[in-house]
């Protein structure tokens, strides 16, 4: 993948939780994007844990480059001309009740390092200078806005990671300026035809803010949502089967790498090593008890799509986003069409056996890491059908011009592409 002549300015609204924070890493050490802002948004925990874990995930890489200084060539990210900003977003949803997926990402956003990990701990929760970062007390729509007007219309990425609050928050304040100026919205979110991860039918960043998602896709004034030519959308469907197992981690990464019952000990590795290894650990033990001996990798797969897909600045309204060669994407329609459905779980039981998964080899792997677990391990759940979209309409839709409609990736170059770029850019690992 060659560096493109201008690097790609975004904004990233993330709430750094597991995937969100290998995500960012990986816009660091890509050489095509140029990383202005990172805004802190609710969602995986609270904004506070959220911009500590920004900080320790900058401290993680000081360490690294402090003990292997040829790794900066790697970072290209900590060598831009301008410091990336940090600014706090929403810390709640525009209406409705707050959610968090501390279920998922621990209460402290990292599998809960805090506790395991000390020495992994800022000493400064309060920093008012940083080498790489810039802080401020404005708001980050305040922040995001501002940067949208200091630089050259439509040449913007913002990349939605969690809820899409923020950028609900910067329509409502100045839709003038979005529509007008932002480049690309590549957007993680969504199920369509899988099953949620939330609920039944939710991907957890919609359902935190399923409110943002209606005024920024659905508004009841046109001229006030997102012009759906600049929008692309990586939901579930497309996100889950883009994986890391955590064997490959282990073997190509971290040879020392277990779970919580055998901690991992900085001696002996790379500090980004330690660093990634001492959350993936609570990661996997969590993953393993859902059936999946492997890390999903959700926000990195947006991260990829926003790297290789800048924004196009003469895109045709109503049209498809332009992308490059191994990405496809079509429009599917999205609306409120759930008056009288009956919604039917079709995922598995919490905990339970993946269906049809041989249950005496995954009991043995949760008894092999010592993995706790709180529920019962048997199911019945057998697959369920899923009611989708038929696709001889979706085929019938125009290449070029299609009204309406939201347009959803439907391919990539690859779950083991991913992978590959992920290995190589962050950990240094060449396939």
């Amino acid at each position: 993948m060659s560096s493109p002549s201008r690097r790609i300015p975004v904004i990233i609204d993330t709430d750094p939780g597991v995937d969100d924070v290998l995500a960012l890493l990986l816009a660091l050490a890509s050489p095509e994007l140029e990383v202005l802002a990172i805004i802190i948004s609710f969602g995986n925990t609270d904004a506070k844990s959220s911009f500590l874990n920004i900080l320790k995930m900058y401290q993680a890489l000081a360490r690294q480059l402090e003990a292997f200084p040829e790794d900066a060539r790697r970072f290209p990210g900590l060598a831009s001309r301008r410091k990336t900003i940090v600014a706090v977003g929403e810390d709640g949803p525009l209406q409705g009740e707050l959610h968090s997926a501390q279920y998922f990402h621990g209460r402290d956003g990292l599998g809960d390092i805090t506790e395991r990990h000390p020495e992994l701990d800022v000493e400064d929760e309060h920093p008012t200078s940083h080498p790489h970062l810039e802080f401020t007390e404005n708001s980050g729509v305040e922040v995001a806005l501002e940067l949208m007007k200091s630089q050259p219309e439509r040449t913007i990425s913002y990349i939605a990671l969690g809820p899409l609050t923020n950028l609900a928050r910067m329509l409502r304040l100045d839709h003038d300026t979005v529509r007008k100026r932002i480049g690309r919205v590549v957007c993680m979110g969504g199920a369509l035809d899988v099953p949620g991860n939330t609920n039944p039918v939710a991907e957890f960043n919609f359902f935190a803010d399923p409110f943002a998602v209606k005024e920024i896709l659905l508004p009841t004034d046109p001229g006030h949502g997102i012009p759906l030519e600049r929008f692309i959308l990586l939901p579930l469907d497309i996100t889950t089967p883009h994986e890391i197992s955590f064997p490959h981690y282990k073997a190509a990464v971290d040879p020392a790498f277990e779970s919580t019952a055998s901690p991992s000990r900085p001696e002996g590795k790379p500090p980004l090593v330690h660093f990634t290894s001492s959350f993936l650990e609570r990661t996997r033990e969590i993953m393993v008890e859902f059936g999946k001996d492997a890390m999903e990798l959700h926000d990195i797969a947006a991260l990829w799509c926003a790297i290789e897909n800048p924004p196009v600045k003469d895109e045709s309204e109503d049209a498809l986003p332009t992308l490059q060669a191994g990405w496809k994407a079509t429009k599917r329609n999205v609306g409120e069409l759930t008056r009288g459905m009956l919604v039917v779980d079709r995922r598995d039981d919490q905990g339970a056996y993946a269906p049809g998964a041989n249950r005496a080899e995954v009991q043995a792997e949760l008894e092999r890491h010592q993995f706790r677990h709180a529920g019962e391990y048997e199911s019945t759940a057998v697959p369920a059908p899923v009611e989708v979209e038929s696709r001889s309409a979706i085929k019938k839709q125009a290449p070029a011009v299609q009204k309406g409609g939201v347009p959803c990736v439907t391919q990539t170059p690859g779950p083991a592409a991913l992978v590959n770029l992920l290995l190589e850019r962050v950990w240094g690992v060449r396939a």
